[in-house]
């Protein structure tokens, strides 16, 4: 089965709407829900994106998607919920039935919105259920081209040479794009004005056009302006250079010792899921995550495949909570 997108014009007809409340009813009398779950899925599954469309996110969920919907033998359908760093997408899951029929499709702004906020329409813990880490897409440092360095030496010099002069975009306040920047900015020692925009589409243009000095963004995303030399790609903030730019050095080896941010991804549910249908996610999507044409198509676009179980995704999303909530505290930033 592919995936769907339904569009934003899309709306049950009151009779499915009638035929899926009967069903959820007849669900809830049975003695053991979880035992209903041998047939899952037996209709469609909608995966929430709380991004826009054509985005980094995007891009690799309808990816997944697609090859988990061939695996589960039924249609899942995107559908793209953006808003509020991802909050109003996120929010809505929570808020769903928890019968593995509605899947959030994460990226790590999940564990940073906790620092960020004061109020949230969920709660990372209490609301959730793991069910696998999915995709990793590398962080780069990137600059105008016309900007007169070669090297992250380079451009820290300049930096400090014209303090406060310099502007960096990102996906939007809060993002990963402008935490990881930030993050450098502050263990480079450089002053620089943050310009939020609403995703990093319209940051790499202005990138491009000069109107921003530098940023952070993930390397599917700025691929094509590196390609075409409208930016340049100093340096990554993976732990080790990637395949598809195997001359482009680390933050680590350009002086950066330990420096790591990266955009990854992973699947959630509802809690209370039972823990047959998460188990069956998780082993799908580990499965497509193998496959060999989702790893090429990955690698295509400098993303890789990440996996595992569901309590390796909970020990994760844990440990990146803590490491987040240290920057983004030390760093002052909030956006309430």
């Amino acid at each position: 089965m592919t995936c769907r997108d339904p569009g934003p014009s899309y709306r049950p007809s009151r009779r499915a709407l009638l035929r899926t409340a009967l069903l959820a009813g007849a669900a809830g009398a049975l003695p053991d829900f979880a035992s209903a779950q041998g047939d899952y899925p037996n209709h469609a599954i909608t995966m929430v994106v709380p991004f826009p469309p054509g985005g980094p996110t995007d891009v690799v969920a309808r990816l997944l998607c697609e090859r988990l919907g061939r695996a589960l033998k039924q249609a899942v359908i995107i559908e793209n919920r953006p808003g509020a760093n991802a909050n109003i997408g996120t929010g809505a899951v929570a808020k769903a039935p928890a019968d593995g029929y509605t899947v959030l499709y994460n990226t790590s702004s999940i564990v940073m919105s906790p620092a960020l906020y004061r109020s949230l329409p969920y709660d990372l813990n209490r609301d959730f259920a793991p069910v696998a880490l999915t995709a990793t897409v590398p962080l780069a440092l990137v600059v105008n081209n016309d900007l007169p360095v070669r090297n992250v030496k380079e451009f820290v010099a300049y930096a400090k040479a014209h303090p406060g002069k310099l502007s960096y975009g990102s996906a939007g306040s809060g993002s990963p794009t402008h935490l990881a920047a930030l993050q450098f900015a502050q263990a480079a020692g450089i002053e620089a004005t943050h310009v939020p925009y609403k995703g990093t589409a319209p940051a790499d243009i202005d990138l491009a056009a000069g109107q921003l000095q530098f940023m952070t963004d993930t390397i599917n995303t700025i691929a094509s302006f590196v390609k075409g030399k409208r930016v340049r790609m100093l340096a990554l903030m993976t732990p080790q250079r990637v395949s598809l730019y195997p001359d482009v050095p680390t933050l680590a080896e350009s002086g950066f010792p330990g420096f790591e941010a990266q955009a990854w991804q992973g699947m959630l549910v509802p809690a209370g899921t039972p823990a047959a249908v998460v188990e069956k996610l998780n082993a799908e999507i580990n499965r497509v995550l193998k496959s060999k044409d989702v790893l090429d198509a990955l690698a295509l676009q400098g993303a890789g495949p990440l996996g595992g179980t569901p309590q390796e995704y909970a020990a994760y999303l844990k440990k990146e909570l803590g490491r987040w909530t240290t920057v983004i505290k030390g760093a002052g930033v909030t956006m309430d």
